[in-house]
């Protein structure tokens, strides 16, 4: 008889394809398993005018209602984007189980049609506005394009693309709008989930634009007691990658970082040795401080720790606290 295994999972283009290719895996991986995915609507999907700080942020947003399912046993696991997950808190009784082998982390620009990146670049971005709700996106995008007007932008990724070919404005919670937009800056895992890598007008390099920690890595969670689940998702598990969020996740769990916090991290395994990079900025893109160390590779905890200590040492917790919420 095929044990059945329930994974949770938001129900956006982006989130299913994640979540199949979780199923595929398991399914190739382990004999007689029967995986049903079990779809939500959490409160980020649905409400795609506000911004996801009266939410708590991504994890209040994304994540919090398909953990108390997984909590409550009504679930096997859970599937994350990785960056999703809050890095400046435990969730007691969850652990992740699994990591993914790790999608490309950089970030894209999609541009609407008749808008060229020269354009852009050779205006320092003046009379074009970008659409983004990451902070950390914003906060490179100024100080790569210092006069371009950064716009509120929410929706699925290819809810964003759509919103952008159509011209449509962004509602605002106060009843406003802004917009239309004339870019996006995206995941580029994210554009290649949902079909639309051929919309990639410009890749950043990690040197113009270091990923968010996690980013292009897909996480499953499950409970910490559930032991058959663990030994289930330890057949699919990548062992880099799971080091590299490890890695890149220590860093924000040093520097207390919230989700209002741009905040950057990156990691990278050549043999046995991690290079890992990270940065803080603040709101405006103008101020930026950086550390980068590599370690052994078996030992991702303790070279996270070491950069966040770095950080903080630089001034990085200022910073942190000047873009925290009043």
């Amino acid at each position: 008889m095929a044990t059945r295994f329930r994974i949770g999972t938001r129900k956006s283009a982006m989130a299913l394809a994640q979540t199949e290719e979780i199923a595929r895996r398991l399914t190739a991986a382990v004999p007689d398993i029967d995986v049903e995915i079990v779809k939500f609507d959490t409160t980020g999907d649905t409400d795609q005018t506000s911004k996801l700080l009266p939410h708590g942020g991504k994890g209040g947003a994304f994540v919090a209602q398909i953990r108390a399912a997984v909590l409550a046993g009504e679930l096997d696991a859970a599937m994350h984007s990785l960056k999703d997950m809050p890095g400046n808190e435990d969730t007691p009784g969850l652990v992740i189980g699994a990591t993914l082998s790790r999608d490309p982390p950089t970030d894209a620009l999609v541009l609407r049609a008749g808008v060229t990146l020269d354009a852009i670049r050779a205006s320092r971005g003046k009379g074009f506005k970008l659409g983004t709700n990451a902070v950390r996106r914003a906060a490179y995008a100024r100080r790569l394009f210092p006069d371009i007007e950064v716009i509120h932008f929410r929706g699925a990724a290819d809810t964003r693309v759509r919103k952008l070919d159509n011209g449509e404005k962004q509602r605002l919670p106060d009843g406003g709008a802004v917009g239309p937009a004339d870019a996006l800056i995206m995941a580029r895992s994210g554009l290649d989930r949902v079909g639309l890598a051929h919309r990639i007008a410009y890749e950043f390099s990690p040197a113009e634009m270091l990923p968010a920690a996690g980013q292009g890595i897909v996480a499953v969670e499950c409970a910490a007691q559930d032991w058959t689940t663990r030994q289930i998702l330890s057949a699919i598990d990548d062992p880099a990658a799971h080091a590299c969020a490890d890695a890149e996740r220590e860093v924000l769990w040093v520097l207390n970082g919230h989700c209002n916090s741009p905040i950057a991290g990156y990691s990278e395994i050549a043999g046995d040795q991690m290079q890992l990079s990270a940065s803080v900025l603040d709101l405006s893109g103008n101020t930026m401080i950086e550390a980068s160390r590599s370690g052994p590779a078996n030992r991702p905890r303790e070279l996270g720790r070491a950069v966040g200590l770095d950080l903080l040492a630089k001034g990085a917790a200022e910073i942190i606290e000047r873009s925290r919420p009043r």
